[in-house]
């Protein structure tokens, strides 16, 4: 079975906000595979079901950002799932809007979600999928900007984004991380 966790803020004042890119990404694969992610187990919504290519679980963790990795250490303990079975869909502010980086291994790169899940799985090496939010303006805080909503002309890269995120996703269903991203990197 493959796992996919979308990082993100639960509540609904953060729904929207750039840094819940990742609850987004599941929310059109839920939707696009008929999949409700609403069972409250291991500190997240889960949702399972089939994608073509094989099981799914869509994991949105609810402990907030900063402490992501509890969810996906109590997935892994409860379900015994392997971490390269494992995909994290989350916000990144070095890739520009509209825009997705698939990578196996690196640093937290400062965003806490990672830095978290680096933490309780004690490894930098696991699949993500980067979404690119793009950098605030200068003098805008950087913790302002992950809180705060898109606008609505970035609604067509913000959609792109979804869509090849989903895509890629589908994609690594039945083909390898590294097949995934030669793919879908641009």
């Amino acid at each position: 079975m493959k796992w996919i966790v979308g990082l993100g803020n639960p509540g609904s004042q953060y729904e929207k906000t750039r840094h819940n890119i990742g609850f987004m990404a599941l929310d059109e694969l839920a939707r696009r595979h008929n999949i409700e992610i609403k069972q409250s187990k291991c500190k997240a919504l889960v949702g399972e079901g089939f994608l073509p290519g094989g099981k799914v679980a869509l994991i949105k963790p609810m402990t907030y950002m900063n402490l992501s990795g509890e969810a996906v250490r109590a997935f892994m303990d409860y379900y015994k799932v392997a971490l390269e079975d494992m995909i994290v869909v989350y916000d990144d502010l070095d890739t520009e809007l509209g825009r997705n980086r698939l990578r196996y291994q690196g640093s937290a790169g400062g965003h806490n979600g990672i830095k978290s899940i680096i933490q309780h799985t004690g490894t930098q090496t696991f699949n993500r999928i980067r979404m690119g939010i793009s950098r605030p303006e200068p003098g805008y805080a950087v913790v302002d900007y992950v809180l705060s909503k898109f606008a609505k002309k970035d609604q067509p890269l913000l959609q792109q984004s979804i869509d090849a995120a989903c895509d890629a996703l589908e994609y690594s269903m039945d083909h390898t991380f590294e097949q995934t991203m030669a793919r879908f990197n641009p």
